[in-house]
């Protein structure tokens, strides 16, 4: 076995009793730890947000007289002494949840395979939901002290950004990343080479180097086939996130499962777990057998022992979101495998057939459910929704009876939660309050919290929201090329003062962001409201061949820029995490209005609900659990008609208890100007929604419903 290593550069000019900042700079357990973050804003905050909380920028571009007023001051150094305290404890891992409750299972490795991780906004390699979530997993893993270990790629352009131009349309753009700017950490061998591995396709053979980015005391292995011994094409495969060019696209999946367990291997892991967030990574399945074979089992024998510890979490509830591939692929790319898995190619192809209007494919979901025995949906409406849409898999069982379970989504709290409203939460339930984050009973103190502070708190985080706005919308305008009235739908005008709804997710069709401007004067009217004002805030990406969501962008775009707006109708575009922050931090309501049941969960709602934001939703996904009646809205009822009718009765519903319910609750004061009733209804929220939706509690169930059964 070769050995590894893993250095992290030194090539910072920092004072020497502040040093250790380029450590931390270079494991991402600070975008989770407000005091860790001020270490680096305390220098320069406007340094700082011009680049974008890039802390390894920052401390190459930090004035050093700046650093070295920051090390003298008492107060700078106070706080230094305490993050590095912490963070030296957290490293240590003594007494996790992990260590006290399943300590043998703590000494398992975890393999957690996923095609995109959102762990911050300086390391694009995530497009959406999906990667966020997986971010938000590792990070959790971390708190816990699971034995966690994440497999990815590395995208040397990263996700586009998004730029909207004055007619509407998307264009997105490609950013090569200069990988020196970012926490990535070479792994290198005894001999200081560059730790790589290789797959095999039947006509080449295609490297990938390997990167390490720290989360806490989870590594995360990411993979870069920009190598020089790679065709220039295949240099060219991990160059961008989800390839709609399909041969880049089953390429890509190939050196994630294949690759994936070949950087297990390399590094010396041998996993008691391998976890696949989504089908892409259903490669791994194969590859694990083919070397069980190589030792001499059988296939049947090598498929069985692998299918024990495989668990597959499947995110969609409609069979075209797995990703499929034409059997003309499968013996372009596989056709060496089912030699060496002992099989004809009709028994390869049958591991994962699929019957399609437009004829028969290999699919990704298919090979995982068939040869996982954890399996599980996002949400329990998504549990029933799979069961029911992989019936066919199981021929002899009811819907209910088919193996598919369901761990519903959560959110990392330390990284979504206000730093203000965790201070109010120090203050009112205990500095030790993020102890007890999973503990429902813990969480009715926060009826203790008295309403004007709370108030208070609210105000502040929609203030900061909307200053962001006013300060992104001022430097986009001094970069030039931006219309007047591109600065309004910017939300230059918005007022702080204002209920204020927040739309924000991937423009897909079936998420019907138009749905709330279906009635477009009526809309205007509330907007323009003398005594009631509303604003309504939107972004969100579209994939770039989604041609439909482009065009969904570009209709709510057109509406935007109407004057009669009076600028209270808002689209942000590039919508990535920090945007995401001060949204889900400062609006008032969070809406949104999936077609159901095709929200297989969702978890932005979660976030804005954290930080006491309420939700106006359909029943579908995760709000389907949470709604009580007392702690939010819901839109239209629990039952799914034709999609026409659906849009008519959601949209008659939504209009009516905006009008009806919400703005007049928002607007009812008591004679201190506090909103009494409204912020009864946030408690409820605050009180049922932050610990069951909590990324704590949902790993946790991971790791003793899915990952322990697996080991065991």
């Amino acid at each position: 076995m070769t050995k590894f290593k893993t250095k992290t550069p030194n090539n910072f000019d920092i004072p020497r009793r502040i040093n250790r900042l380029g450590e931390l700079a270079y494991n991402l357990w600070w975008t989770w730890q407000p005091q860790a973050q001020k270490l680096f804003s305390d220098i320069d905050n406007e340094l700082w947000e011009r680049l974008a909380h890039n802390p390894i920028l920052f401390l190459r571009q930090a004035n050093r007289s700046s650093l070295n007023e920051a090390a003298q001051k008492r107060a700078y150094k106070e706080n230094y002494n305490q993050v590095f305290a912490n963070f030296d404890s957290y490293m240590a891992k003594k007494g996790s949840w992990c260590d006290d409750n399943h300590g043998d299972f703590c000494e398992k490795t975890i393999a957690y395979f996923s095609m995109e991780f959102g762990l911050h906004e300086t390391l694009p390699i995530y497009s959406g939901g999906l990667g966020v979530l997986a971010g938000d997993h590792l990070k959790e893993a971390s708190d816990l002290g699971l034995p966690l270990m994440g497999i990815g790629l590395l995208y040397a352009e990263g996700y586009f950004s998004q730029q909207i131009s004055e007619t509407g349309w998307q264009d997105a753009l490609n950013n090569p990343l200069n990988f020196d700017d970012l926490p990535l950490v070479p792994v290198m061998d005894e001999n200081d080479k560059a730790v790589k591995v290789s797959v095999e396709f039947p006509d080449r053979q295609v490297s990938a180097r390997l990167w390490e980015v720290r989360v806490g005391r989870i590594p995360l292995y990411l993979m870069d086939s920009d190598v020089p011994e790679n065709a220039p094409e295949d240099r060219q495969l991990t160059a961008r996130l989800y390839w709609s060019d399909i041969n880049f696209r089953i390429a890509q999946e190939v050196l994630l499962g294949v690759g994936g367990v070949r950087v297990m291997r390399a590094l010396g892991h041998n996993p008691g777990v391998w976890h696949m967030n989504e089908g892409h990574a259903a490669f791994q399945i194969l590859e694990r057998a083919r070397e069980l074979v190589a030792e001499g089992k059988t296939f049947e024998e090598a498929i069985a022992k692998t299918r024990t510890n495989n668990v597959f979490t499947t995110h969609t509830p409609v069979p075209a979101g797995n990703d499929e591939f034409p059997l003309w692929m499968i013996d372009k790319y596989l056709s060496s495998y089912w030699t060496e898995l002992n099989l004809s190619r009709d028994e390869f192809v049958n591991l994962a057939r699929n019957q399609q209007s437009w004829g028969e494919t290999f699919s990704m979901g298919v090979l995982a459910l068939r040869h996982s025995d954890g399996k599980n949906g996002v949400s329990e409406l998504h549990g029933r929704v799979a069961r029911k849409m992989w019936n066919f898999l199981w021929e002899d069982k009811k819907p209910a009876d088919v193996p598919i379970g369901y761990v519903t989504n959560g959110v990392h709290t330390s990284t979504w939660l206000a730093g203000r409203l965790g201070l109010l939460y120090e203050k009112h339930l205990g500095a030790d309050w993020l102890n007890h984050l999973d503990d429902p009973a813990f969480w009715d103190k926060v009826d203790e919290i008295p309403d004007n502070e709370l108030w208070e708190v609210r105000n502040h985080l929609k203030r900061k929201m909307v200053f962001y706005m006013m300060e992104r919308t001022r430097r986009r305008w001094m970069k030039g090329g931006f219309h007047p009235v591109q600065a309004i739908a910017s939300g230059a005008l918005l007022d702080p003062y204002v209920l204020t709804i927040g739309f924000a997710r991937r423009f897909a069709t079936y998420k019907r962001a138009n749905l709330i401007l279906s009635e477009l004067d009526r809309v205007l009217g509330l907007l323009n409201e003398s005594n009631q004002p509303l604003q309504i805030i939107f972004a969100g990406k579209a994939h770039p061949a989604d041609e439909p969501g482009k065009e969904l962008i570009q209709e709510v775009y057109r509406a935007v820029k109407k004057a009669e707006t009076g600028g209270r109708l808002v689209f942000l575009e590039d919508y990535d995490m920090n945007v995401a922050r001060y949204l889900v931090q400062g609006v008032d309501v969070w809406l949104n209005t999936p077609r159901r049941p095709n929200e297989a969960s969702g978890t932005s709602g979660m976030k804005a609900a954290m930080n006491g934001a309420m939700n106006f939703s359909v029943l579908d996904g995760w709000w389907r659990e949470a709604y009580n009646g007392h702690n939010g809205w819901a839109i239209g009822d629990d039952v799914a008609p034709d999609s026409e009718s659906q849009d008519e009765s959601d949209i008659k519903s939504l209009y009516a208890t905006l009008e009806n319910e919400i703005i007049p609750l928002y607007y009812e004061r008591n004679a201190q100007g506090v909103p009494v009733q409204w912020i009864k209804m946030m408690k409820n929220n605050l009180r049922t929604i932050t610990p069951q939706f909590s990324m704590r509690r949902m790993v946790k169930e991971y790791a003793e419903n899915l990952y322990i059964p697996a080991v065991k």
